[in-house]
């Protein structure tokens, strides 16, 4: 070794006075803190879940029976979802296709229990099973392996593909179960804003000295013949709005906090939008107190207001026309409002393209003139306007269209694909996750 190293630096190496010296430093004392710490590697997760097939019951209860709103809305929107997942995913690894099909019926049936049980009325229960259950059905599609899924899919998002299961079918499933809960959170909405429909959008005054006649509320029998009609004799109308204008805040903050898909919550306010405006035309039609110029003017002020909100909510922003769901009341108001002489026929016609030709007809007899000045409709000029709606009046009559609106009428839903960009091996199951952690293991 001496002349080995005598030759190294003669060469220009390590001299033998180094080597020494190192040989020195090797089997000194604190040798050994030379040496290259050893680390241990960091543990590569596959963004699995791993459970005991015995504790199946218990680690569902887990996910959801046991998850409240309040605790959900503390972690990742979506995590019950990932979770389920994540065990999907471990079972479809170890290719164990009796258990995958358990699970995931196993959680369909705790959803839909969950809901009946404690979230009849309940909003954000359903809002958080909502969000999930279309969450899970993103994911299903995201990681099928189709290619139509995966543009928007990292590489190691299409690493984590599912491997050996076809699930298409339990998308199905899904969706059906999603459909029964939108229904459930928007048949909530229109129950408690169904109270101060009336008052809100057509006896509030918004508009200060524009007329001293007050609109007389409706009761007894009037009161069955369009479900909105009998409003509530505690509820100012001076309030009325600002109360309306409040709830459908409270709506949207709950819609938001549990990450409820943008498109989702425009169509939710579309549909009650259209609640709004049938409650308050059907009422319209049958109360000839408020057919007449000035209350036109107030009515529209009203309804002006839900425009707005929604336009300062950013609801309009994705495509769903939650606005127009409006016309045919604010169509009803430009009808009070507009001039009613012969030579307006063709003029009104046109603007009241979203009203039937019932209803045209029906708020032209039950117009009063706002004071002695203002002529009253004259019977030849209602005659031409059926005349010139005369074709529309047939295809509406062949259609069976009644007068009123119906107020139990739903839009079809839209589930449009929404892919997360989670890396499923990164993610952390929080501790105050009902001790998720004790049942399901990463791996």
């Amino acid at each position: 070794m001496k002349i080995y190293m005598k030759k190294l630096a003669d060469a220009g190496g390590v001299g033998v006075t180094d080597m020494d010296q190192t040989e020195h430093d090797d089997h000194g004392e604190n040798g050994d803190q030379t040496l290259p710490v050893i680390t241990r590697k960091e543990h590569d997760y596959l963004g699995m879940l791993e459970y005991s097939k015995d504790q199946e019951d218990k680690l569902l209860k887990a996910i959801i029976t046991d998850l409240k709103p309040r605790t959900a809305s503390q972690m990742l929107p979506g995590m019950p979802a990932y979770v389920l997942f994540m065990l999907i995913r471990h079972l479809d690894h170890i290719n164990d296709d009796k258990n995958v099909r358990s699970l995931i019926q196993g959680g369909i049936s705790h959803v839909k229990k969950t809901i009946k049980k404690r979230g009849q009325t309940d909003i954000e229960l359903k809002t958080l099973w909502l969000s999930n259950t279309l969450r899970l059905l993103h994911c299903l599609k995201q990681y099928s392996g189709e290619p139509q899924f995966q543009s928007e899919s990292s590489q190691k998002q299409i690493e984590h593909c599912l491997r050996n299961f076809d699930l298409s079918a339990y998308r199905r499933v899904l969706s059906d179960i999603a459909v029964w809960i939108y229904q459930g959170i928007t048949k909530v909405m229109e129950e408690e804003v169904q109270p101060g429909l009336v008052v809100a959008l057509l006896e509030h005054e918004g508009i200060g000295g524009l007329s001293g006649d007050k609109p007389r509320p409706m009761r007894g029998r009037a009161g069955s013949a369009g479900n909105d009609l009998d409003s509530p004799s505690h509820l100012d109308p001076k309030e009325a709005l600002d109360s309306l204008l409040t709830q459908l805040t409270r709506f949207h903050l709950v819609l938001q906090k549990h990450g409820l898909d943008p498109e989702i919550i425009s169509q939710i306010f579309r549909q009650i939008f259209y609640y709004l405006c049938a409650g308050s035309l059907n009422n319209l039609l049958l109360r000839k107190d408020m057919c007449h110029w000035s209350r036109g003017m107030q009515i529209r002020y009203n309804v002006a207001q839900l425009e707005q909100w929604a336009r300062d909510q950013k609801i309009e922003d994705t495509g769903t026309k939650v606005i127009d769901t409006l016309l045919p009341i604010i169509q009803a108001t430009q009808l009070l409002q507009a001039r009613k002489s012969e030579e307006d026929v063709n003029g009104i016609c046109d603007m009241c393209d979203k009203l039937r030709v019932s209803q045209i007809i029906k708020i032209l007899n039950l117009y009063t003139p706002a004071d002695e000045f203002e002529e009253r409709v004259s019977p030849s000029f209602v005659r031409k306007i059926q005349n010139r709606l005369q074709e529309r009046a047939m295809e509406e009559a062949k259609n069976q269209v009644t007068l009123l609106m119906d107020t139990k009428f739903s839009f079809a839903v839209r589930f449009p694909f929404n892919p997360s960009n989670i890396n499923l091996s990164e993610l952390e199951i929080p501790e105050l996750y009902n001790n998720l952690t004790s049942v399901a293991r990463k791996v």
